[in-house]
């Protein structure tokens, strides 16, 4: 057996969203922080990270996660999130798939019934509470993410076969452009997904092209990631949506960073409150349940701190190699 280099991964999905956790193969990379190290990464690693996001060892929808030593001492491990879209700052249905993949792999030290797990993220500390049954099997999820807040309210943007839509804007550990499906005339149903992936294209681009947000306290760079389709009847309590995903696949789990965001958004229009269950849906009927824990600020502007409960499951183990005769050495998108 021949390999330029070996990784060795655990893949989970997160409520149908896979996340390759890469435990070995990569060393630690320079950087202070977790925000440097995915600096470094984006500068020097982009390869790697299509190696293993992109056919023909991924897919379209591909998404994963690099372990690393972490940069502070109130963390278990550092974590760069990685997808086919490029290395993100914060990825919630990642973390909870991370946090299963540390528990029931017996990397950090299992207690029962919950084991807390620290990860040092490029966005910042995200604390994950794992329910661990007797038998040592995690059962659920709860990340404490990253401060969100609502960044635009009714703002409205031209989008090319659409005309003016009007959108929310809102931080969750990544930006989401927040649409309401009827006003867009569409449905949210498998059979659809050609034309709601078209439209949250379209949004997506025509938001970062005459509104890119920024995160007040972060380097430019963040740019719109996901386009999150409201389907009708979704209301504080319960939502149901499509949510697109740059450069253009769906979300299968219904997106912890995106949960975050609607969460954010709702409070800002003062439908959501302090506490309140909040159930969030995705395109093939998984969902997470959020809830917002406390008010506080970000650079000085009014946010709120999320949690979100989900469940990841263990789908294989894999040592992915490169060939120094593969023709394919970064992958390839079709």
């Amino acid at each position: 057996m021949r390999s330029r280099h070996v990784f060795h991964a655990v893949d989970s999905h997160t409520e149908g969203m896979p996340t390759r956790v890469i435990t070995g193969g990569v060393g630690a990379l320079p950087g202070a922080t977790m925000a440097d190290r995915r600096g470094y990464a984006i500068a020097e690693l982009d390869q790697l990270r299509t190696l293993l996001m992109c056919e023909p060892r991924g897919h379209a929808a591909m998404s994963g996660a690099v372990l690393q030593p972490p940069t502070r001492p109130d963390a278990d491990y550092g974590v760069l999130f990685i997808e086919v879209s490029g290395f993100l700052p914060m990825c919630g249905h990642g973390t909870i798939g991370v946090a299963t993949v540390l528990v029931e792999t017996g990397m950090v030290p299992v207690t029962s019934p919950t084991t807390t797990v620290r990860l040092d993220t490029p966005a910042g500390l995200v604390t994950a509470e794992v329910a661990v049954r007797d038998d040592g099997a995690a059962t659920g999820v709860t990340i404490r993410n990253v401060a969100a807040y609502p960044v635009r309210r009714d703002a409205t943007v031209t989008v090319p076969d659409l005309g003016e839509v009007r959108y929310d804007l809102a931080y969750g550990g990544n930006f989401y452009a927040i649409v309401e499906l009827a006003e867009l005339g569409l449905p949210v149903t498998p059979a659809d997904r050609p034309r709601l992936l078209a439209a949250g294209q379209a949004i997506m681009a025509a938001v970062d092209r005459e509104d890119s947000p920024h995160h007040p306290a972060a380097p430019p760079g963040l740019p719109c990631h996901g386009v999150y389709l409201a389907a009708p009847g979704s209301d504080a309590r319960h939502s149901r949506h499509a949510m697109v995903i740059e450069p253009g696949w769906f979300d299968r789990s219904p997106c912890g960073t995106g949960t975050s965001a609607r969460m954010a958004q709702l409070w800002g229009r003062g439908e959501l409150a302090i506490g309140a269950e909040f159930r969030n849906e995705s395109i093939i009927g998984t969902h997470f349940v959020g809830r917002l824990v406390e008010e506080t600020t970000v650079a000085g502007v009014a946010a709120v701190v999320p949690e979100v409960t989900g469940r990841a499951w263990l789908t294989g183990t894999a040592q992915y190699l490169l060939d120094p005769e593969d023709p394919f050495p970064a992958g390839f998108t079709l």
